[in-house]
């Protein structure tokens, strides 16, 4: 016959296996129109690597370590540069597109920079044209996963990249392949450039953000990484030159987020590492939203809505831009910044971005 005390422990293991049961099932709402608690994917579908620690690749802590001993300030305040980093697992399916953007726009003004999966089967048939403004631009580049810290080391990659390769890079700004811009670049230049602070979602704490934080095996990310300031936000945006250098320079905070996940399905680097690390370090230097339109509310296996080749048009262009950006725990509705770029695109759509292109895209 078991005991009372015996009894009790029993219940209370059952339903503690109960609660993790309807945790890691349940498919949580968004809190934000640019970042979501992810609903779990098809595990059938998933593939699992093993991130391996950059730390050992002399080569990429060379470059971080010369990155952060970059000059933090631009040679000039007249020669402010935007930086372009494309994080993309294929070549750029919008490439003509982004051409367009970038044609009548002064070479002083941008630099661009490319991470390609070199795994990718289509990775070595990308050669863009001597002519091209991404001829030469890819940078030495790793394979990416989801579900594994190389998303966010890609993303310090880039940064280190255009740190060390041009002092004049102002303005830091993270796309990935599905992107598109929403407005010229003159309108996105002017956006940016006199913006003296970073544009990074850092989202209230929501309901998975403590399963998130602990995703690395309980109690890990202690004493560097306190719970109260865990953030998550949108993997993608635009920082300044002295955050892009906080970025490189930081081993401490890095050091926790890098480490392999336990729950796989709540692992997602990408949107945490940036927000917590500006969070901690200079939350009052950023505006707390991201400047990439997403739409969350059709979301598939942690995907976001893709716009398909039939819903491109006008409409859609100017509804994108209408669209005000979340601020989290700053938002007193006050601030109605633009949306600059947007995504997930289908690739098929991209005759029918050139054709409206010139009288929509890039009419302000």
């Amino acid at each position: 016959m078991l005991s009372s005390n015996t009894l009790r422990c029993l219940l209370c293991a059952l339903l503690l296996c109960l609660l993790s049961v309807i945790v890691f099932t349940i498919t949580t709402k968004n809190f934000s129109n640019n970042c979501i608690i992810h609903s779990l994917p098809n595990t059938n579908t998933l593939q699992f690597t093993e991130y391996k620690d950059d730390e050992n690749d002399e080569m990429e802590k060379e470059m971080l370590r010369v990155a952060s001993r970059a000059n933090q300030n631009s040679s000039s305040t007249n020669s402010k540069k935007l930086a372009f980093m494309f994080l993309t697992t294929s070549t750029l399916p919008f490439a003509p597109l982004w051409e367009s953007f970038f044609n009548n726009a002064p070479k002083t003004h941008f630099t661009i920079y490319v991470h390609v999966d070199p795994s990718h089967p289509t990775m070595f048939k990308w050669k863009p044209p001597y002519s091209s403004v991404f001829h030469d631009r890819l940078i030495f580049s790793k394979h990416t996963a989801r579900h594994s810290p190389a998303l966010a080391a890609a993303a310090r990659r880039l940064l280190a990249s255009a740190l060390v390769d041009d002092r004049d890079n102002y303005m830091f700004i993270l796309l990935s392949g599905s992107c598109i811009p929403l407005h010229s670049f003159h309108f996105t230049y002017h956006a940016l450039a006199n913006s003296n602070k970073s544009f990074i979602e850092i989202a209230p704490q929501g309901l998975a953000s403590f399963y998130r934080w602990s995703t690395h095996r309980p109690h890990v990310m202690l004493p560097e990484v306190r719970y109260e300031d865990f953030r998550a936000g949108s993997q993608f945006w635009s920082l300044t030159r002295k955050h892009a250098m906080l970025v490189v320079a930081d081993t401490k905070i890095w050091s926790k987020f890098k480490l392999p996940c336990l729950h796989l399905l709540m692992c997602f680097p990408e949107e945490n590492y940036f927000p917590t690390l500006m969070n901690m370090l200079d939350r009052e230097g950023c505006v707390h939203a991201t400047l990439t339109h997403v739409d969350w509310t059709r979301s598939m296996d942690g995907h976001p809505r893709v716009y398909e080749k039939n819903e491109v048009g006008p409409q859609l262009i100017w509804a994108l831009r209408k669209d005000r950006p979340k601020y989290g725990d700053q938002d007193d509705g006050t601030r109605r910044d633009p949306f600059l770029f947007a995504r997930k695109f289908s690739p098929d759509a991209l005759q029918t971005l050139m054709a409206i292109a010139d009288r929509v895209i890039f009419k302000d």
